[in-house]
This record gives C-alpha cells, sequence and structure tokens, in this order.
C-alpha cells in the first residue's frame, strides 16, 4: 500500500502534495488556472481510500457529470475498482439520487419527475394566462429567472411576500403579482409530483433542514469527507447545504473546497465569489493552499493574466507563474470593422496552421457574446476551414426526443402535468385544446393533477371516450414498468405502442427520417444506460429501472450535452463556455467598451470586476498562441456602433505585448503598424488616476449635460463635450494620457457632477 502512495505522491510538486496528504479539517486549495487542480483532486480522493476511508464515505461535488466521470476514471487507475463506490458527480444528480430515497418525507413521491427549463417555461406561462396578466408584461422568462433566483436565495414564497425590496422591484417593473405565480407554480410542481432543477437543491436542504434526526444525522456520518470542485462557482443555497453535511456537533469539518476566484464568472447563474472569499470566516482554523504553477501556457500569457486580474479590487492574493518561456508575444490587433476583424482571424488560422503545424482542433475563437459567431463562420467557411459552434441544440431538447420522453416521464409519474400535455394528442387521437383546457380548469378548481381530472371532468361523450382510451394505453406501459421490465424493453414498448415510431416511419421526408433515427439513437442510448455494469456503492444494487434512467439524462449539464466530438475542427464558443478548456492557439474577438466588458456591466465596479475575471478565463485557456482583436465599428441591434478598445487591453503589460498588426493579407505579414493609438509603454498609466474613492457620489445620470465637468471613480475629472440622441455621452479626460476621450453610455454610467 504504502509503495502505491508513493507512486503517485512523486507525480506531485510540493505544494500539491501537501494539499494532497492534508485530508483532516477545513481545507482551501485556491488553484490557478492550468495548476494541476484536477490532479490534486483526484489524487486527494484516492489518498484518503489508501488511508483507510471507505470510498462511500467520501462525498465529491463537481458542476458536470463529464469532471466527475473523469475523476472517476483517474481515481480508480490509482486504487482501482473501490473508486467506483465514491460519491463522485454533481450537486443536482447526487442530491436527486438522495432524494429519491427521502422525498416522501418532505411530501414528494419518490419517483418524483425533473422538470427542465421548457417545462418549467411552460408551466410559468400556463399560470400567467390562467391569472389574465399580460404576458408581455410578465414575460414568463423574466418570470422563471425570478422564481429560480428567489429558490437559489432560500426565498419560499412566504418569505418572497414578506420581504419589501423584491415586492418593491416587482412593483417598479410592473410586476406586482410574480409573489402570486412563483406561489402557484410551487403548489403545480408539488400538486404533479415534481421538481425543477433549482428544487433539487431547495428542497435538498428542505430535507436536511427539516429532518435533523433521521436523515441529516444520517448523511453527516456517512459523508466523513466532503470535497468540491469549482467552489467559486457555488451560490448561497449549495453552500448552505454544504454547511448541512459538515457543521454538526463532534464533526472534524471535514471539507476541501478546491477553486480560483479569479475564475468566478457566473453570478448570473447566482453564483457568489463571497462564498470563496469569505469561507476562512466560517473556518478559522482553515488550511490553505495556493497552487500558483500554471503547466499550461507559456510567459506571455501567464504574466498578460497576472497584470489583468491585479487591476479587481478584492481577490485572493497569489502569483500565478511557469517555466515555459514561449517566444511568441500576445498579438495585437485593430481592424475597421467586424467583417475585417472576421477575414482576418481566418487568415491568421491559415497562417498559423502553416507556420506552426496547428490542426483545426488546436485552435478556438472566443467571443463575449454568441451572435457574434456568424461572421466568423462566414469567413471560415469561405476558407473551407471546419468549424464546430459549442453550444448548439441539445440532442434532447429534439421534439421527437422530448416526445418520447414525455410518454416515459407519464409512465413513472402519471401526475406529471407537462408531460401528459405535451403528449395526450400525439400522435393526434382527436384530443383537442377545448378539452385540455376543461380539464386544466377542472384540475385547478379541485387542486389535482390532470392525470386525476380525466375520470371526473365532465366532458362531450366521445371526449369521455378518447380520455378513457389514452388512460387506458399509460395504464399498459405502468403495467408492464410494475412487472420489473428494465428501462430498454420498457422503452421500446412505449416507443411502439404510443405510435410514434408508426407516425415517423410513415413520413418518407428527411426530416421524417432524421426523427426517426434520433428515436432509434435514444433507444440505443437506453440500451447501453441497461447494459453498464458500474456499481454505485454496495448499499445501491444496480438500478436498471426507466426512473434510474430518466433520472440519468436530466441532470445532464449544459456542457456534457454540448461536449464536444473528437473531429478536427476549429471550436468558436462564448468566453464562459471556455471554461476548463485549453487550446493550442486562442482567438479572444471583439475586446470593445459596451461588447467586452458588456454595456450592462459598466454600472457597477463588481460587474466590471467579473467581466475582467472573464476575460481572465479567456486568456489562460491558451497554451502556446493568444492572438486579442478588436474593431473600430460593428453592427449590434440593427446599427453601426463606434467602440473604444477595451479598457481590459489597457491593463496588459506592454512587455508581454506584441502592438502590431501581423496580417495584411493571407500569409503575408508585409510591413507591421503601429495599432491605432495604442502606446503600449504607456498602457498601464489608465488606472492610475487618482480619485477620492470615499467621497464619490454618483448623480443621476439623467442630469447631466454637455458642458458639465464630472468624476469618474477609473478616469477622473472630465469634460462632457457631448451626448447624442442615444444619451451616449462623449467625455475628454486630460488625466488619462492614452484615448483621453471616452464615449459612455449615461445610463450605465456612474457620474459625479462637479459643477
Amino acid at each position: 500500500m504504502q509503495e502505491v502512495a508513493h507512486s503517485y505522491l512523486n507525480e506531485l510538486n510540493d505544494i500539491q502534495r501537501q494539499a494532497v496528504v492534508q485530508m483532516d479539517g477545513p481545507v482551501m486549495v485556491i488553484a490557478g488556472p492550468g495548476s494541476g487542480k484536477t490532479r490534486v483532486l483526484t489524487y486527494k480522493i484516492a489518498h484518503m481510500i489508501n488511508e483507510g476511508v471507505a470510498p462511500w464515505q467520501i462525498l465529491s461535488l463537481t458542476f458536470t457529470n463529464k469532471a466527475a466521470r473523469e475523476m472517476k476514471a483517474r481515481i480508480e487507475k490509482v486504487v482501482g475498482s473501490g473508486a467506483r463506490k465514491v460519491w463522485a458527480g454533481t450537486f443536482h444528480s447526487l442530491f436527486a439520487r438522495i432524494l429519491r430515497v427521502e422525498a416522501h418525507k418532505i411530501g414528494y413521491p419518490n419517483d418524483f419527475t425533473i422538470y427542465d427549463t421548457d417545462d418549467t417555461k411552460s408551466l410559468v406561462t400556463e399560470i400567467i394566462k390562467s391569472m389574465d396578466l399580460d404576458k408581455k408584461v410578465y414575460s414568463p422568462n423574466a418570470v422563471k429567472a425570478r422564481i429560480s433566483a428567489s429558490k437559489s436565495n432560500l426565498i419560499t414564497p412566504k418569505a418572497y411576500v414578506k420581504n419589501e425590496d423584491m415586492m418593491a422591484y416587482d412593483r417598479m417593473n410592473r410586476r406586482p403579482m410574480t409573489f402570486k405565480i412563483y406561489e402557484k407554480y410551487v403548489d403545480r410542481c408539488k400538486r404533479a409530483g415534481a421538481m425543477d432543477f433549482d428544487d433539487l437543491l431547495l428542497q435538498m436542504f428542505r430535507l436536511l433542514y427539516e429532518n435533523p434526526d433521521n436523515v441529516r444525522d444520517k448523511y453527516q456520518r456517512q459523508f466523513q469527507y466532503v470535497l468540491v470542485d469549482e467552489f467559486q462557482d457555488t451560490n448561497f443555497l449549495q453552500y448552505q447545504i454544504l454547511k448541512q453535511f459538515v457543521n454538526y456537533k463532534g464533526s472534524a469539518h471535514n471539507i476541501c473546497i478546491v477553486g480560483d476566484d479569479a475564475q468566478s464568472i457566473y453570478s448570473f447563474r447566482g453564483a457568489t465569489i463571497e462564498n470563496i472569499l469569505q469561507f476562512e470566516t466560517d473556518y478559522p482554523d482553515l488550511k490553505t493552499f495556493k497552487l500558483e504553477q500554471n503547466y499550461r501556457s507559456t510567459h506571455h500569457i501567464v504574466e498578460a493574466a497576472n497584470g489583468v486580474i491585479s487591476y479587481n479590487q478584492r481577490q485572493i492574493e497569489k502569483k500565478i507563474w511557469t517555466d515555459r518561456v514561449g517566444e511568441d508575444k500576445i498579438k495585437l490587433i485593430k481592424t475597421l470593422s467586424d467583417t475585417e476583424e472576421g477575414k482576418r482571424v481566418a487568415d491568421m488560422i491559415i497562417e498559423q496552421k502553416h507556420r506552426h503545424n496547428l490542426a483545426n482542433q488546436d485552435i478556438a475563437i472566443l467571443y463575449r457574446t454568441n451572435g457574434q459567431s456568424r461572421i466568423f463562420e462566414e469567413y471560415l467557411r469561405r476558407q473551407n476551414i471546419n468549424y464546430r459552434i459549442y453550444g448548439g441544440l441539445s440532442f434532447y431538447q429534439r421534439k421527437e426526443i422530448k416526445d418520447i420522453l414525455a410518454y416515459m416521464r407519464l409512465t413513472i409519474n402519471p401526475q406529471d402535468d407537462e408531460a401528459l400535455k405535451r403528449v395526450i394528442n400525439y400522435p393526434k387521437r382527436g384530443i383537442g385544446k377545448s378539452t385540455v383546457d376543461k380539464m386544466i380548469a377542472f384540475a385547478n378548481d379541485n387542486e389535482v393533477s390532470l392525470w386525476q381530472s380525466i375520470p371526473n371532468v365532465q366532458l362531450s361523450k366521445r371526449a369521455t371516450s378518447l380520455l378513457a382510451e389514452f388512460a387506458a394505453l399509460v395504464a399498459t406501459f405502468r403495467k408492464k414498468a410494475a412487472e420489473g421490465a428494465n428501462a430498454y424493453d420498457l422503452s421500446l414498448f412505449i416507443a411502439k405502442k404510443s405510435g410514434v415510431t408508426a407516425l415517423l416511419k410513415a413520413d418518407n421526408t428527411m426530416e421524417g427520417l432524421n426523427r426517426l433515427e434520433n428515436i432509434n439513437s435514444l433507444l440505443d442510448g437506453v440500451k447501453e444506460f441497461v447494459e453498464n455494469d458500474e456499481i454505485l456503492d454496495e448499499e445501491n444494487p444496480l438500478d436498471k429501472s426507466l426512473t434510474a434512467y430518466l433520472q440519468s439524462i436530466a441532470l445532464i449539464t449544459d456542457f456534457d450535452a454540448n461536449d464536444p466530438e473528437n473531429t478536427d475542427v476549429v471550436t468558436l464558443m462564448s468566453t464562459h463556455a471556455a471554461k476548463g478548456l485549453e487550446f493550442k492557439s486562442v482567438f479572444v474577438v471583439g475586446l470593445e467598451e459596451n461588447l467586452f466588458p458588456s454595456y450592462m456591466a459598466l454600472s457597477s465596479p463588481d460587474q466590471i470586476d467579473e467581466e475582467r475575471r472573464l476575460f481572465y478565463v479567456a486568456i489562460t485557456r491558451a497554451e502556446e498562441h493568444l492572438t486579442l482583436t478588436y474593431a473600430n465599428s460593428r453592427y449590434q441591434y440593427g446599427q453601426m456602433r463606434f467602440n473604444d478598445p477595451s479598457r481590459f487591453l489597457e491593463e496588459i503589460p506592454p512587455e508581454n505585448l506584441d502592438s502590431m498588426i501581423p496580417l495584411k493579407k493571407k500569409l503575408d505579414f508585409g510591413e507591421p503598424k503601429v495599432l491605432g493609438n495604442f502606446q503600449p509603454s504607456r498602457m498601464k498609466q489608465l488606472s492610475k488616476v487618482d480619485v477620492d474613492h470615499k467621497n464619490f457620489r454618483p448623480d443621476d445620470p439623467a442630469k447631466i449635460e454637455a458642458g458639465m465637468r464630472v468624476m469618474h471613480l477609473k478616469f477622473g475629472e472630465g469634460k462632457v463635450v457631448d451626448i447624442d440622441e442615444r444619451r451616449v455621452a462623449t467625455i475628454e479626460f486630460p488625466q488619462v494620457s492614452v484615448n483621453s476621450q471616452k464615449r459612455i453610455m449615461l445610463q450605465y454610467a456612474k457620474l459625479q457632477i462637479l459643477d
């Protein structure tokens, strides 16, 4: 045993090794980009097992199923098959697994349905309609986001209505009935025996909090060690659940978090950087290990990242370094338009492939918004460069797949209203919209599910007969499930008996054939699930039921669903989607004010800091070659916009930047030109403006007029030269030595009027 342990520990550097062998107590591992974080987390779990900790006593939480699978595979290489018994998975998948056993203790069936985003939106839309509210004002997406944010902050409908700030916000946005929609939404989900993704967290917290003796104590005793990857991405609710697991009487607080505050970029999903910044406050005896050696990127890329992130105010101090020298500095390309930007990037990809012998799959183009991909796609096609958009339509979001899955869901849980509405008349069986509307009205009036309304709602004789036939069909599916049919046999039975496969077979169009192929692909996936012999743990024998299968696919994350195929293509993706990936050559494009950073972030220093962290993530995806591009003009929302270069470009240390335009035409560098107004030797002077932050008080943007003197936190004192019809101000800042004239959208600016 010692020989095995010695073998893997020798693969670690000193600080990695210290982090791995520190098993007990609270531990925080701050892992910079490319610092071997996954290896540390993997070997730490392997080391625990080698030191005698039972695998099923280890709870390892990740943010993607893919990361959990890879972790288990790597642990297995070190300790053998025992790694399969580690509880490793996403927050949602592992909590769903526990809820499948315990949900009845909080009033849900153990075979609850998991609603996806489409189900949630459909239900919210129906509730808005039933309340006779204006759909244009009560946007289903906005209401859905409000409900999600409330759950993520442990705000129930009862707490919501008592929160004056939230109610005032809704009134300000002309949506004062949001609380009532939330209340009805929760009731409808409960009635349908369904949980949405947020409920998998919220109900997990409820389960532990409301059952301290018979549930919380059970899992606290089981999970002796809790590890969390990407801790900077956790939200308030996730952290509260973690505390339920580890904060109990007599506990050694064996929790290890791994993450990087500099890569916290998901506040729009509810993630809060406070969790990692304040972790030491909750655990004063915390042991911290900083992984600062970067094994991924060359010196110029690492130093550029250090230079940029140093401008953020609140962060855990660290200095990333690398011993990878690399000859290429970071290239900066200025173009006149977004069209020229697309052409230049495509030309440079051709050049890099020839000069550095790169394959397409070694190259990525990263942008701030998905809408930017169009121009790059156009020019890549012109150059016959194969590419892939990362983040296309998920297989499980296709209509035909969702139709079959709805039948499966209804088989397991007939109270699932969203599944029933989807297939009650598919394939068409004569049950029209008016019949369904009457069922919905009856169900709402009597507080029952749509399934329960079938034998009771008053309808015409024909409609009653058709509903009875539909109910009998579902009953045959449920009977086969009760007889013990595995997921594949039952799915095949459902696909045939429902009439879906026959309908698609009768459609001889290419679209119909493709849909049928997708159904067959789904069934192949069910077959693979049934034939998989992985045992989760000793107390949980192989579960090949349809319930288990539906849970496994319901919890596929965005990252898992869009996992790139192993083909030689250039990858195009948003900077958010790029987190965790790496490429030999990276192009970060559209680096302009109002785009990156986004105009929506300009009103808040905290949001600017997050945009800067996003830029930090983008540039640290590059291993050897990093190219940054910006355009003087581009079309946005149907109008030509003229933007300044991103402030982040001015924060890159000049010694790491090659501020020349290396490309004039395809494979021809030509004569180098200095980029626009950039003066590399003076770039960092921009943030040296002396502003009294303590006494700074921003004024109402509506009061700002041309000719006024104003103060800006970053640029100092300035004079408003002009304000156009869109309330975009041109302001001269004398203290700024580079690009002293700034165009700022007043709606999002924070300016103090000086006279």
